[in-house]
């Protein structure tokens, strides 16, 4: 049986649901980009839903195999099956080879996804080096009857389908009304029906990227790449798989019926999908020519945007919002996202200054019990990050006041940010490269130690020389009576 993701029941029945191995394992699979242009916002509130589900699950001791693919063959125009390749469309556009297109793509994806600091897939194959696995597949389906062939192209027979098993069923969708609601467009005469969707398309003598097979030279359709990958790499059931809400239908529904079809049961035990980021309500995509690319974002050149913005401050306004809510972009809300950042980071910075005693002032434990809920929550990052929030009001409030927290707190507390801040939001501080950063602080706080040195032997020419060149590089020191407190900009 197919069934959406709750992470809640997922974690807490971990055993039951994935493989009885030590440590239990669980396969993930997420669709991934196209790679015919630069990766925007959209693209990035999926890499990062998937990011953290893939830090969750390790973090809880799962052995995770997470596949990620890259689209660089069999994605037309429409969905209709008709149109040209969007690579070949971009290389014939370009004077480029289409593997030159995908690997500049690629290697931008790769570099934007760094910065964001998403993890990299265990395996990230490509459509177009699993061509044999996927005409393996559409010949499994041809013996099985589900589909047909027709001047060298072969159909997914929807409605033979449909009469056996349930099409439809991830998205609530019923054939008779798909196709009330279908109109016949030009070219599709060689299909029996227009809910029937490409396995192999033969390839026009224009097209560039094509294969050798027994129905045609051609090319594998767009919905069969997942399939076949899934299959190879994680076998024929595998555990978690999802992508964007757009593509639950028809993509993942037409992957159903692959699966059944080709392998004779369900593949999938859990469906997962992150909603929508939308401007002023209205979807942002490639398609509708309001996206936003992340390039634009960290640069600011964009008109929608006031400034520049660091890409752990993208990376915090996607987590505000829960996985499976759409997500409204403004410049104003990332403005705000950026504050908030900089507050959670300078409360953990006054953790590391904290002075201890022996008995206990603050309850961490309850802390640590609210982001674990909120975290098996279904991924409910916005309450982690409230629950941190709540722990930085205290940890401000404390050190305004002086008040010195027992060490088996203070620890705890220290832990608990470092484990959800860090290991499972994945977020780091502005303008850091993912290097540790409690080097940083250590050699700041080695620095500020000598300037104190400095002032008491009365060498206020240096102890001004080190204020101002940290000032310089972005640290402002404020000194106390007892000390000194900084902070970077």
């Amino acid at each position: 049986m197919t069934h959406q993701l709750c992470i809640y029941n997922t974690i807490r029945r971990k055993k039951e649901l994935f493989e009885p191995a030590n440590p239990p394992f669980v396969g993930l699979y997420a669709c991934g980009p196209t790679v015919y242009g630069d990766a925007h916002l959209g693209h990035a509130r999926q890499a990062v839903t998937f990011d953290v589900l893939f830090r969750v699950l390790s973090h809880l001791d799962y052995k995770v195999r997470y596949v990620r693919n890259i689209t660089d063959v069999g994605h037309l125009e429409n969905d209709a099956d008709e149109g040209e390749d969007k690579i070949a469309k971009k290389a014939r556009l370009e004077q480029l080879e289409p593997m030159e297109v995908v690997q500049h793509y690629m290697n931008a994806y790769h570099r934007n996804m760094d910065q964001l600091g998403v993890l990299r897939p265990s395996i990230e194959p490509r459509a177009s080096g699993h061509i044999i696995e996927q005409q393996d597949l559409v010949s499994r389906i041809l013996k099985a009857g589900y589909a047909y062939e027709v001047n060298g192209s072969v159909y997914f027979d929807v409605e033979k389908y449909a009469a056996d098993h349930s099409y439809g069923k991830l998205s609530g969708r019923k054939t008779e009304d798909l196709l009330s609601n279908t109109r016949t467009l030009d070219g599709q005469s060689e299909k029996k029906s227009p809910l029937d969707f490409a396995l192999w398309k033969k390839a026009e003598p224009q097209h560039i990227m094509r294969w050798p097979s027994e129905w045609s030279d051609g090319f594998p359709g767009w919905h069969l790449e997942c399939s076949a990958m899934s299959t190879k790499y994680l076998g024929e059931t595998i555990d978690i798989h999802g992508g964007g809400m757009d593509l639950l239908f028809p993509h993942h529904e037409c992957e159903i019926a692959q699966n059944v079809a080709g392998y004779g049961h369900e593949s999938v035990r859990y469906w997962m999908h992150n909603n929508m980021i939308t401007i002023n309500g209205q979807k942002m995509g490639r398609s509708l020519g309001n996206f936003i690319t992340l390039d634009e974002l960290f640069s600011g050149n964009h008109k929608l945007l006031k400034q520049a913005f660091d890409p752990m401050t993208i990376r915090f306004f996607i987590l505000q919002a829960h996985y499976r809510s759409t997500l409204d972009f403004s410049s104003d809300a990332l403005t705000a996202s950026e504050k908030g950042l900089q507050r959670l980071f300078a409360a953990m910075a006054l953790l590391e200054k904290m002075e201890t005693f022996s008995s206990g002032v603050v309850n961490a434990v309850e802390l640590e019990a609210k982001c674990v809920t909120a975290m098996h929550d279904d991924l409910n990052t916005p309450l982690i990050i409230s629950a941190l929030f709540d722990g930085a009001k205290t940890i401000n409030s404390l050190h305004e006041k002086r008040i010195a927290i027992d060490k088996e707190n203070l620890d705890l507390l220290k832990k608990i940010y470092h484990t959800f801040v860090f290991d499972v939001l994945g977020l780091r501080p502005a303008g850091s490269k993912g290097e540790d950063d409690t080097l940083t602080a250590d050699l700041v706080n080695y620095i500020l130690n000598l300037r104190l040195a400095a002032k008491a032997r009365k060498d206020f020419e240096t102890s001004d020389q080190i204020r101002d060149t940290l000032q310089q590089m972005g640290i402002t020191v404020k000194d106390r009576k007892d000390g000194f407190d900084w902070e970077i900009n």
